[in-house]
């Protein structure tokens, strides 16, 4: 009773906040609230937002204004039923989500509402070509998607040094000699231990892959992080692969687990980026990913990173014994990626938001 009470109070509050807001001033951030990767990519656009001079208002005075700017960092958080008109100008990131997934019913939802509601929606990011291609198959004006990849924030990663590696091994408890190669996305159903695989996130191939890496080199260990990694867990354990997993309070630190690997392995069979592609490249790390999400637009096969296609447990597992014995020569591959990273940060962005944002939201 004294919450409702509270809430009671504080909506005339929040209308006199928001009572002399100029038409399309502020922008309003909508994540996820699980403070994982949606919500860190919101926090990375709230401080482009700011370099660009538009004001994000706080979202708690979404409810109690209008005629403002909203931006949903997935689109499972706004293109769903029962659908609800909205007095702001209204705009979505829609990063991976293919109709007819076996599964997957809220990816068939979310592009029958975007095929029925599209003109109600000012904007559309999406962060790569196979996405860019679905959503202007709603029938969406081509004029309101933009193509912008998930980047990267250059400020937590650098190149590895051998210094560095052996500090984070030593306190990751990893072998100095071992063949480390991390995995650091979500792919277990859910927030909670996540014994149930997502299917999308390829954790079954994963772990085949790492069975057949460890066959061939006993001394590989793997580095988990993110939540709901229990399935994967079990699975390793099963298999006999020696694994660490560590979970980081702040996003801030994740460049210290990319100083222990070797390798790092995306086996997904959708995506929007994923994130640890610019992450490995922008610290010095070779990458091994399937040909998913932005991967497949900016991973140059044996140039940049190695990438094969999904559900390829044979071309991963190859790729990641190249690593181990060295071949291509991995320096070469690690430069380009860099650069690769560098083209794709944050910072490289500011014109692509300013593009965005311009009719959308008003600098002030």
């Amino acid at each position: 009773m004294a919450a409702s009470a509270a809430r009671r109070l504080a909506r005339p509050l929040a209308a006199t906040l928001t009572r002399h807001w100029a038409p399309g001033t502020r922008l309003f951030l909508v994540g996820e609230g699980a403070g994982w990767s949606i919500d860190h990519d919101l926090s990375e656009l709230a401080a482009i937002a700011g370099r660009l001079g538009v004001r994000v208002a706080d979202r708690r005075l979404l409810g109690a204004s209008r005629d403002q700017a909203a931006f949903f960092g997935s689109q499972f958080s706004l293109l769903r039923e029962p659908w609800r008109g909205s007095p702001h100008r209204l705009a979505t990131a829609y990063f991976h989500g293919r109709p007819g997934t076996p599964g997957y019913p809220e990816f068939d939802e979310c592009f029958r509402v975007l095929c029925e509601r599209h003109r109600e929606l000012a904007r559309v990011q999406v962060s790569h070509a196979e996405m860019h291609e679905l959503v202007l198959s709603s029938g969406i004006d081509p004029a309101k998607v933009f193509r912008i990849p998930i980047g990267v924030d250059l400020r937590y990663f650098a190149p590895q040094t051998p210094g560095r590696r052996a500090a984070a091994r030593a306190s990751l408890g990893l072998p100095g000699n071992a063949l480390v190669v991390g995995s650091f996305h979500k792919d277990g159903v859910g927030w909670g231990a996540g014994t149930e695989p997502k299917h999308v996130k390829g954790p079954d191939v994963l772990v085949e892959t790492l069975r057949r890496v460890h066959a061939s080199v006993p001394g590989l260990h793997v580095l988990l992080s993110g939540p709901a990694r229990g399935w994967v867990r079990s699975e390793l354990e099963r298999s006999g692969v020696p694994y660490v997993h560590r979970l980081l309070e702040r996003y801030e630190a994740i460049g210290s687990l990319y100083d222990a690997l070797d390798a790092y392995l995306v086996p997904s069979r959708q995506e929007g980026g994923p994130k640890g592609v610019l992450e490995a490249m922008a610290s010095g790390v070779p990458l091994v990913t399937t040909r998913v999400g932005q991967a497949t637009d900016i991973v140059r096969d044996g140039e940049n990173g190695r990438i094969v296609d999904v559900d390829d447990v044979e071309g991963l597992a190859a790729a990641l014994l190249e690593v181990a014995r060295g071949t291509p020569e991995p320096g070469r591959m690690v430069a380009a990626g860099f650069d690769t990273a560098r083209a794709h940060s944050y910072d490289a962005q500011l014109p692509l938001w300013r593009t965005f944002f311009d009719g959308f939201v008003r600098a002030a």
